[in-house]
Formats: C-alpha cells, structure tokens, sequence
C-alpha cells in the first residue's frame, strides 16, 4: 500500500506544499493562498491524494486547525529541525518556500517516527489556554506602560513615583488622574490627602503624613510652562490606558478562575497550591500540557518541553550541559512560578531546593532543578488524574525519616 506524505511551508500570504509517495515520487508540486479558497482547495487536495502525513513548522493556527479537521495525520516539526535538515538534500545552502515544503515531505517520509502527531485538545482546554495566554499579552503590556509611566514621571514629577508603591496600583493611578502634575497638587495637604485615601479605600499601611512626606522629599522637576502642560498630559493618558488594562487583566482573571474550575483537569492542577485563590497558574499549567495523555509519554518528555532539562553537549572528553532553549516558554514560566511559589511553603520541594543551592547551583538552575522533580510529580497525578495527596507523596514523606 502506497503511503503519501506532504510537506507544507506556512506563510502569512501564501503555503508551499510539496507532496511524496512512500518511494519519494513527486506527486504535487504548488502553492495555495492563505484565504478560504485556497485551505479549501489544499485540504481537497491532500484528502484527495490520500495523504497519510503531513509535516508543517507550527503547531497551532488556522491552517493547523484545517489540516485537522479535515482528518488528515500533522505533525509539528520544529524550525529548528528543518534547518538542520536542508543540508542533507542541497549542499549549495540554498533556500526557498518551495524546498521547505520539499524538506517537510521527505521528514513526514523518512523520519516520522521521530516526531509526534498532533492531537488537538478538547475546547474546555484550548477556550482556557485563550484566556490565559491573552492575560499574558495584556500583562505584558501593563508592564510596559507602568515602566514607561514611571520614567515620565521621573522627569517631570518624581515625587507622584515614589509616594505609592507600584504606579499601575489602582490607588496610583487614582492619584494621578486626579494629580496629573505637580502644579495640581500645590494646595494637597494630610488632610486632603486622608479623604483622597478614604474615598479610594486605600489599603496600605502607611498613614496620608508619611506619604505625603514622600511626595514633598522628592526632587522637583525645572520645567516650563509649555512643557509642564504637555507632560501633564502625557501622564494622563498614560494613566488612562493602564486603568483599561488593569480592569480588562482583572476580568480575565475572574473569567480564568471559573473556567479552570470548570475544567475536567483543574482539580489536579488546584490541589498543588495552599492557596485555593491562586488560579491563574493553575490555569496556565492546564492550559500548556493540554488534556491528550499521549502528548508526553514519559515524565521526561515533559520536564523537555517545559524547558525543565538541560540539554548534554559532548565531544572526546568534554561533556556539559547547557540551558534548553528550544522549549514551551509559556509552560516554563507556568512551571517557575509554581517552583518559586511552593519553596516557600512545601517542606519537600523547600528541601529539594535548598540542597539544590547547597551543590552551588544559583536560583535559576535550583529552580530548574525543582521543576523537573514537580514534573515527575505532576505528570503522575496527569496520567492517573488524581489530586495531589501528600500522603501519597513518597518523597515528601520520607523526608522525617531522613530528618528533613
């Protein structure tokens, strides 16, 4: 029986496809555009060939989503791989979109084995990894514009920067939309300043005499009068796009914390933290491994993609290990902040840690190290779907018996 494979180098305007019967006889050459038309006609195309294998360099995205669908086998190749892989079919170090597509095929053709078929996750998932990796983005850019934020207010108003701690806090920036220049708070006093903090339920421990201490110790800016009015609304429209962020990142959070309660894993993924309010890495961790069990068939492959392992490097007598690079970023960071969170307050993962440190490994590497150790953990409460126990934690209970 004949196997056909196909390659396909995605682009934003355009895929190249190239299609290979088993024995490497070329039975498609072309391009399609990336409009309605053209998937259609690419899926047509492949389902008519009886294409058993498709290879593409991305994992995700429309035209991922089409192939599919439309019950056809893709496997996600890393760039990575594929650029290692032109040298093998053209010396001259030539490249083009469709050589790529030629190179997809003969992988999906000679080394499928090594690589792994896409199976796409349920819809409770793939709606919560929306929600968190949007939350993500919008976190991302709050901090961008709090930074930016305070360097303006570094040059023109130094004080309104120090008087709170964090200048996209809601009291900041209720501060400054009311305060947007020094001038605006010429006649602000401690009683003044007691109502603002009042008014705006503020929280802090520090009483309106201390802060406005900080406000009044600070530098004062030489400005003039055009620019005082021109950085004043600077800082208004600064403060006015990072309080649509803050409410928009406070509603995703709501959203996150009842999906991932919802979800058929987010009892798993909860039950690794003291907190029952800490949600959002739960839903993340969720949200990254995905609910297909076959995806990582050891806990090794896990801890790999998580960016947990380092990678070996040999030669004659030299070997090291070095930083994985080539990793799920999102589920790595997913996973440190779990390992920051939890060496604080679990005795097992606090011992693993510090032994770790012992042996001379600084904080990110003593991270990694704990995050390769919860993998294991977490991968066996994945494949069994059961909650986290600590009694059916095997090394934390050891730890008495060992004196930890």
């Amino acid at each position: 029986m004949t196997v056909v494979c196909a390659g396909v180098d995605w682009a934003s305007e355009e895929h190249a496809v190239c299609v290979l019967t088993d024995e490497g006889e070329l039975l498609h050459e072309g391009t399609v555009r990336h409009d309605e038309a053209g998937l259609g006609e690419l899926c047509e195309l492949l389902c008519g060939l009886g294409t058993d294998r498709v290879a593409i360099e991305r994992p995700d995205g429309v035209l991922v989503d089409r192939l599919v669908a439309a019950g056809l086998g893709v496997y996600a190749l890393h760039p990575n791989q594929v650029k290692a892989a032109r040298a093998r079919f053209r010396a001259c170090g030539g490249k083009s979109d469709r050589f790529d597509a030629f190179v997809l095929a003969e992988l999906a053709r000679t080394d499928h084995r090594r690589f792994h078929r896409l199976a796409p996750d349920g819809d409770e998932t793939r709606a919560l990894r929306a929600l968190t990796r949007a939350r993500e983005d919008l976190v991302e850019a709050r901090v961008a514009l709090a930074n930016q934020l305070r360097a303006e207010l570094e040059r023109c108003w130094p004080g309104a920067a120090r008087i709170f701690a964090d200048v996209d806090s809601p009291i900041a920036l209720a501060f400054l939309e009311r305060y947007p220049g020094p001038g605006d708070a010429r006649g602000l006093g401690e009683r003044r300043l007691a109502a603002f903090l009042a008014r705006h339920s503020y929280c802090g421990r520090r009483p309106a005499a201390d802060l406005l201490a900080r406000l009044r110790e600070a530098p004062a800016a030489v400005l003039g009068e055009l620019e005082a009015e021109a950085r004043r609304e600077v800082v208004l429209a600064l403060v006015a796009a990072l309080k649509v962020l803050v409410e928009r990142i406070r509603l995703l959070s709501s959203e996150i914390a009842g999906a991932v309660r919802q979800h058929p894993d987010g009892a798993l993924f909860l039950s690794l933290f003291r907190d029952r309010k800490s949600t959002v890495t739960a839903a993340r961790l969720v949200a990254e491994i995905g609910d297909q069990r076959g995806r990582y068939p050891t806990a090794e492959a896990l801890a790999a993609d998580a960016g947990m392992c380092p990678v070996a490097v040999e030669s004659g007598k030299r070997k090291v290990a070095t930083f994985r690079r080539a990793c799920d970023k999102r589920l790595r960071d997913a996973v440190v902040t779990l390992c920051d969170s939890t060496r604080h307050w679990h005795p097992w993962a606090h011992d693993v840690y510090e032994r770790a440190r012992g042996r001379g490994c600084d904080h990110p590497h003593a991270i990694r190290v704990l995050g390769r150790a919860w993998l294991r953990v977490i991968w066996r409460m994945w494949q069994d779907c059961v909650p986290y126990d600590p009694d059916l934690h095997g090394s934390l209970q050891a730890l008495p018996a060992a004196g930890g």
